[in-house]
């Protein structure tokens, strides 16, 4: 009897050190996300399971070519999968697949984007981004709700950025989706 108690009071011991350090990390530094569509294909594929970093934005402004886990803003209960295109401040245009960026300081930049393999070419738009708003699509524009369908991300919406691919297992990888030269 002795080792009964002995037993459940060293797992009820274990359960609550776990609950002290899981919880916190999952609650304020890195939670799960399950990649849900094709709208950032091929860098991410339906099902895909990511972990996201949530705590480097507190300490670092997101850049142009990050991949963002993000609170949709129509329904801050659905989560998206973006890239940065635009910062705030900057002026964007896209013109038949072809996107330019007039920075803050009036320079202007026309975005080389490996990653990104089928192009909405048919799409025209401009666009000024005010404080603390981005301009996020996805890889696959044709078939990506994105900020020409639903406008800007405003900052306080971005969740993280992925940090680790861990499904499929073939995939598995660190900071899954980061551009070779975000400019």
């Amino acid at each position: 009897m002795k080792f009964l108690e002995h037993a459940f009071k060293e797992i009820a011991i274990f359960i609550v050190l776990a609950v002290l350090i899981v919880l916190p990390i999952r609650l304020f530094i890195a939670q799960p996300f399950v990649v849900e569509g094709e709208s950032m294909h091929p860098t991410f594929e339906n099902g895909d399971y990511l972990i996201v970093d949530e705590l480097s934005y507190h300490f670092e402004a997101p850049k142009r070519g990050d991949v963002i886990v993000f609170r949709y803003p129509g329904d801050p209960s659905i989560f998206y999968i973006k890239r940065i295109i635009g910062l705030p401040g900057e002026s964007i245009a896209i013109n038949h697949g072809k996107v330019t960026i007039t920075k803050t300081d009036g320079t202007t930049l026309t975005l080389d984007e490996p990653y990104v393999k089928a192009e909405d070419a048919s799409y025209v738009t401009e666009k000024h981004l005010g404080a603390g708003e981005y301009y996020v699509l996805g890889d696959n524009r044709p078939n990506s709700s994105d900020s020409r369908v639903w406008g800007d991300l405003p900052e306080n919406d971005i969740v993280g950025r992925p940090i680790l691919r861990l499904l499929p297992p073939g995939s598995l990888g660190m900071w899954p989706g980061a551009a070779q030269d975000p400019q």
